[in-house]
């Protein structure tokens, strides 16, 4: 039954809100927040015209959920937290494989310089975000020189007895060893903060009069160290990029180019520009900038620590309310602007748009190269149209043993790590390859046959024609033998690269493409995938079987009571030594479960 817009318009509240929109396999199609929802949902049903992208999504709505929220603030946060947890077909979606790395500053009496990604602790000292983690070790390289802090773990600084190859090396002052007194490795830390929060001057000026002081002593060598950290400060400042305001600030700038828009960040901290990163969506398709880049600040900023500004390249329509939102997350008013802007702060606005003209043209390259490799691919395995999905299956044992087969999935553009799977084989005899492929594809593509994932466009099989037959035989019990194209890949007679041979169900000689075919490389990328993704999985499975306890295997005994007999006897060998009486003494250990522990660790049969 296809979707009465009218019949639904007409029950919509004119509150602010959040909507979803779903296709008739339940599917969130869409997540968005409306300051007036009757007006806003109504619009995606006017008889105006819409991009391709928003037609196509309309189409296929079976039903919208709305939600209404008191405010559009809460709106916001809500349509947040709907797009992160749901992923939506047709939202725009960045994506974040890993946090922004930090400069962390701590570690008790003598804080200690370290990289730091993820959730920040109270009472430590952090700066950034910085782009990369080059950034931030560079940073550490200049305070290391500048200031000689430590940069060890606290456990080496607590066993150290006498100073280590860094401070050999005038990279660290030894506060380990108390060749520095805490004072003075105070004063050294206070100092690097000033110059990470942007207070240059008042570090060379502290230095100055340190050094003056030194030189009053009569210690000279101090006082030629301390003159030796002012010019290398006056070094730094000299070529980094400087701006006219003080504070922190992000400049975000968005761009399309040829089609592909993309986001660029470029953080700036204590008037030193830290460089640009560059984003790219899924699912822009023909979004308008202000789109794009008013998903790209929600996502990023709703997740890590913002600036006290923001500076937009263009309008977005929520500034204030991203502003309030943001202000409640770091605790102090949060300025999101798109204001024109003169000066130094122009011209670094103007840089942060030239690095993302240069990696948008960089990614245009390499997508032409991937787009060339699949349109290869579908002229050497004569599909109907260029493949937008493709799978590929490995088998990894050890002689037999343990045997897991790997799933990995490549897109349109490349790997889709989120889709990989993994499944443990069982019931087979060992070592039977052609058993494990059989029950791995018969046990992936009966979810699909369900619903559950979509179809790949082509599957291919790490093996030759025996492993092939397997997964035709499993596809064939579930009949859906003729809705996938299925190749073997083996490595050939010599398993050299370039050699390989593609095994096709309809042909009885096995295809080979030259060395240099852009298909060919491919294939070869994503059988090299599959294997890497199952080597891994089954080192990992090893790992934790050679590190299972013998205590798990007590009935019982379950990771609490493990847990409190390791605490009162320090380990497996003084629980193995402990009296049955001892035992039962244990917090959670009745004398029944004692004795059942003690039986088995001294079983001699």
């Amino acid at each position: 039954m296809s979707f009465d817009a009218k019949a639904f318009l007409r029950t919509l509240t004119t509150k602010p809100g959040v909507y979803c929109m779903y296709d008739a396999q339940d599917r969130v199609l869409y997540v968005g927040k409306a300051r007036n929802l009757k007006n806003r949902v109504s619009s995606y049903f006017s008889g105006s015209a819409k991009a391709p992208r928003i037609a196509q999504m309309v189409s296929h709505i079976a039903r919208i959920e709305v939600t209404v929220a008191p405010s559009e603030d809460q709106a916001l946060m809500l349509e947040h937290e709907l797009i992160k947890t749901r992923k939506p077909l047709y939202n725009i979606l960045f994506r974040d494989d890993k946090s922004y790395p930090w400069l962390r500053l701590g570690g008790g009496e003598a804080p200690r310089l370290a990289l730091h990604r993820g959730r920040q602790r109270a009472g430590e000292t952090y700066f950034g975000p910085y782009p990369s983690s080059g950034a931030v070790k560079e940073t550490i390289a200049t305070l290391q020189r500048t200031f000689k802090l430590r940069t060890c773990r606290d456990s080496d600084y607590a066993n150290r007895t006498r100073p280590c190859l860094l401070h050999q090396i005038k990279r660290c002052s030894a506060p380990c060893t108390g060749v520095i007194s805490a004072q003075e490795y105070q004063l050294d830390v206070q100092s690097a903060i000033d110059l990470l929060s942007g207070r240059g001057e008042s570090v060379v000026a502290g230095l100055q009069l340190r050094m003056e002081q030194a030189a009053e002593r009569l210690d000279f060598e101090a006082a030629a160290d301390l003159r030796d950290r002012v010019v290398a400060l006056r070094r730094l400042q000299e070529s980094r990029v400087v701006t006219d305001t003080k504070g922190d600030f992000d400049l975000v700038c968005v761009q399309t180019h040829h089609g592909l828009t993309g986001v660029a960040v470029m953080p700036v901290r204590g008037g030193r520009s830290l460089g640009a990163q560059s984003h790219f969506p899924r699912g822009g398709g023909e979004a308008e900038e202000d789109e794009v880049l008013r998903s790209f600040v929600q996502q990023h900023y709703l997740e890590r620590r913002p600036p006290p500004e923001l500076v937009l390249s263009q309008a977005i329509g929520d500034e204030e309310a991203l502003g309030r939102l943001l202000g409640d997350k770091l605790g102090k008013p949060v300025r999101v602007h798109a204001r024109t802007l003169r000066g130094n702060r122009r011209r670094l606005q103007e840089m942060t748009a030239q690095s993302l003209q240069a990696a948008m043209v960089a990614r245009l390259a390499e997508r032409e190269t991937v787009q060339g490799r699949y349109l290869a691919l579908q002229e050497r395995l004569d599909l109907e149209a260029i493949p937008v999905r493709m799978e590929c299956f490995d088998i990894s044992h050890t002689r037999g043993e343990g045997t897991r087969a790997s799933c990995v999935v490549f897109g349109a553009s490349g790997p889709e790590k989120s889709q990989y799977r993994r499944f443990a084989v069982e019931d087979i005899t060992p070592g039977d390859d052609y058993a494990a492929i059989e029950q791995a594809v018969r046990r992936r593509y009966g979810r699909i046959a369900k619903g559950e994932v979509p179809l790949p466009d082509v599957l291919f099989i790490d093996g030759g024609k025996g492993q092939l037959q397997s997964a035709l035989q499993a596809l064939q019990s579930l009949d859906m033998d003729e809705r996938v194209r299925v190749v073997g890949v083996s490595k050939g007679p010599e398993r050299r690269a370039g050699e390989e041979e593609l095994h096709l169900p309809e042909q009885p000689e096995p295809l080979l493409l030259a060395a240099d075919d852009p298909a060919l490389h491919l294939i070869q990328q994503i059988r090299d995938e599959a294997h890497r993704f199952a080597l891994a999985g089954h080192r990992g499975q090893r790992a934790r079987t050679r590190t299972r306890s013998e205590l798990e295997d007590i009935p019982g005994l379950g990771a609490k009571r493990r847990s409190a007999l390791l605490r009162q006897f320090g380990g497996l060998a003084q629980v193995r030594r402990a009296s049955l009486e001892d035992l039962a003494r244990v917090p959670g250990i009745s004398m029944t479960l004692a004795q059942r522990l003690y039986d088995h660790l001294h079983d001699t049969d």
